[in-house]
Order: C-alpha cells, then sequence, then structure tokens
C-alpha cells in the first residue's frame, strides 16, 4: 500500500495537510485495477478538524477495497475562499495521479461531515464556481463525482450552525451577501453530483433541517439524493445475565411466555433457569459525547461502506449509488458483478 503526506499551501499562507492511502494491485489479480477514491473532510466548525472523522473513516473505506485520502483543511483564522481552494488542489492531485495511484478519476467522492460537509458540498455544487475559476481551477474538473454528508452545515439563514459562519466569514460574518454566497441549498442544480446524507435529529449542534433544506433544493433541481434521519439514540444494552436464580416472572421468561400465547394466563408457570457459567462478556459500544455521534453514526455508516458508487461510462460520467451486498470486490460492472 502507498502512503504519503504531503501539503497544500493555502493563499493566504496557511498549510493544510493531504494524507493518502492508496492500495497497490496484484499482479496475480489485476494489476491494471482502477479503484474508486474518496476524499475525507472532517468536520470541527472551521475552527479544527475532528480526529474521530479523519483517518477512521478512511480505514473503513479502503478496508472496503477503496483508496481513501484525507484532508486537513486550513481553519480559523483562516477564512473564505482558503479552505476550499485546498480542498480543490486535494481534488485536482487525486485526478492528475490518477494512474500512478490506481484511482479511476471518473470515480471520486467526497465525503465530508459537519462543517466539513459544508466543504465537500461547497465543492461539488455550483456555490462557488467562480471563485474557483478566479483562481485558476476548472470547477467541473475538480467536482466529485458522488457526495456523501453527515450531520452536514447547509444553509447560513435562521437554522445555521453560526459559529461555522462566523469561523468561516471572519470580518465578513454579518454580509448578507457573503452569507448567500456560502449557503448551499441556495447553489444546488444540474452540475451536482448523487447525494448520501444522513442526520441524526436531537442534534443540538447543527440542527437537522440543514438536512432537509438540502434534500429539497435536490430535489427540485432533480439531483439524485438519498437522505437518512434518525430518532434518538438507542438504549444501551442491558445485561442478560444474572447469577444463579429462578427467572420467573423475569424479563426472559415473560418473553417466553409471550412467544408462547402467554402461558402465565393459561395458569401455567415457566421457569427459566440462567446458566450459572457466565457467557464472555461482550464489548460494549463506545459512548461518544452527543447524539450526533452516536451508535446511529455506526449503524448509517457501516450500511453507506456497503453502499457502492456504480459508475457508467455509457451515458455519463455521474455516479448513481448501488447499494449491493459485499463491498470488497471493487467497482460493480453492468451486471452488479
Amino acid at each position: 500500500m502507498r502512503y504519503f503526506e504531503d501539503e497544500i499551501s493555502g493563499i493566504d499562507g496557511s498549510t493544510a495537510t493531504f494524507v493518502g492511502y492508496c492500495l497497490d494491485n496484484s499482479s496475480e489479480i489485476d494489476p491494471n485495477r482502477k479503484r474508486p477514491s474518496v476524499l475525507v473532510i472532517p468536520g470541527g466548525g472551521y475552527e479544527m478538524t475532528s480526529d474521530r472523522e479523519a483517518e477512521p473513516i478512511a480505514m473503513q473505506f479502503l478496508a472496503a477495497g477503496f483508496n481513501a485520502f484525507v484532508l486537513r483543511y486550513s481553519v480559523k483564522p483562516s477564512i473564505f475562499p482558503v479552505a476550499l481552494l485546498e480542498a480543490a488542489e486535494a481534488m485536482r492531485r487525486i485526478r492528475t495521479h490518477a494512474d500512478e495511484w490506481h484511482c479511476d478519476a471518473d470515480a471520486i467522492a467526497a465525503i465530508g461531515f459537519s462543517a466539513g460537509g459544508h466543504l465537500a458540498a461547497n465543492l461539488a455544487t455550483s456555490a462557488s464556481d467562480d471563485v474557483l475559476a478566479a483562481h485558476g481551477y476548472d470547477a467541473d474538473a475538480v467536482r466529485p463525482n458522488g457526495l456523501m454528508l453527515a450531520y452536514p452545515v447547509v444553509t447560513s439563514g435562521p437554522l445555521a450552525h453560526r459559529g461555522s459562519f462566523d469561523a468561516l466569514l471572519g470580518d465578513r460574518k454579518a454580509d448578507p451577501e457573503a452569507l448567500d454566497a456560502v449557503s448551499i441549498e441556495k447553489h444546488i442544480d444540474a452540475k451536482t453530483p448523487p447525494v448520501f446524507v444522513w442526520h441524526t435529529v436531537p442534534d443540538d449542534c447543527v440542527p437537522y433541517e440543514n438536512t432537509l433544506m438540502l434534500v429539497d433544493a435536490c430535489k427540485k433541481a432533480g439531483v439524485s439524493v438519498e437522505a437518512h434521519l434518525l430518532p434518538q439514540r438507542r438504549p444501551r444494552p442491558v445485561a442478560r445475565h444474572r447469577r444463579n436464580r429462578m427467572a420467573w416472572g423475569s424479563t426472559a421468561s415473560n418473553r417466553v411466555c409471550r412467544s408462547g400465547r402467554n402461558l402465565r394466563s393459561r395458569g401455567c408457570v415457566v421457569h427459566l433457569r440462567i446458566p450459572t457459567l457466565p457467557r464472555p462478556a461482550l464489548p460494549q459500544p463506545t459512548r461518544l459525547p452527543n447524539n450526533r455521534h452516536s451508535c446511529a453514526f455506526f449503524r448509517v455508516f457501516s450500511r453507506l461502506f456497503v453502499a457502492r458508487l456504480r459508475f457508467s461510462d455509457q451515458k455519463t460520467s455521474r455516479a448513481t449509488f448501488n447499494r449491493v451486498k459485499y463491498p470488497l470486490t471493487g467497482i460493480s460492472g453492468e451486471n452488479g458483478t
């Protein structure tokens, strides 16, 4: 596997870190294989880049057969469009080195979290095409083929995550024109690639209405979108096993009774003895700080990692999402294999 860590110089003198994880091809299997790739853009309110939304995500995609790249973009005090131009440069490098890194240049997706979702969407939509052109980038050439967003910052309006826009715009944070220019839902059009987005409803940081506004804008523009809104986190698992005792009336016996048409109501007594030898303890899920990083994260992203980017060369080079059961075989062909 090829691993590298490069620097991207920001227009304000700051420096972004661009990390790549590229799988090697096997001469025995397919020496000319081109893999789909994902650019991971972590969140952090444009004030930092979160560790939990960077390398751990890249490793999951890497294990599924994707090439993965992580962009640690410039944050506060850097302001717009520094981070956007760094993301554009990251995409340019991936496509420029596609042959060297065994990447399919027409199968590159961006995945962004929170404020990183705003940055990914800013790159994928036409929101800042004029800004990219002014700095020498072809907006279409650096646009990803697919867009995956997790609890993204979308709107700069009343439901905005205000801290992100304050950090992004600096002194222009109260300028209506500047705010409108980076409000993603106002700039979605036919150029926007297919979108997969999810959000937890109790998110107390980025209101879930941001995702609803994104979905509505995609629908109006005719952009393919799949969205998942998740309720409160599931309750923490309760230990099933107790020390040796008769479980008459216990949760376990009640479950047995219900499945047997309520034997207790027929005068039957169900005795369920809990084994004296404890079973091996199951690892408990990591408890993360708030609902946006709850077990729903892993539940949805396990589905997301199984989701495949299927790229057709017949009519269009844009991506469409295609679910398959087994994620380890590369890009699916016309027959889904």
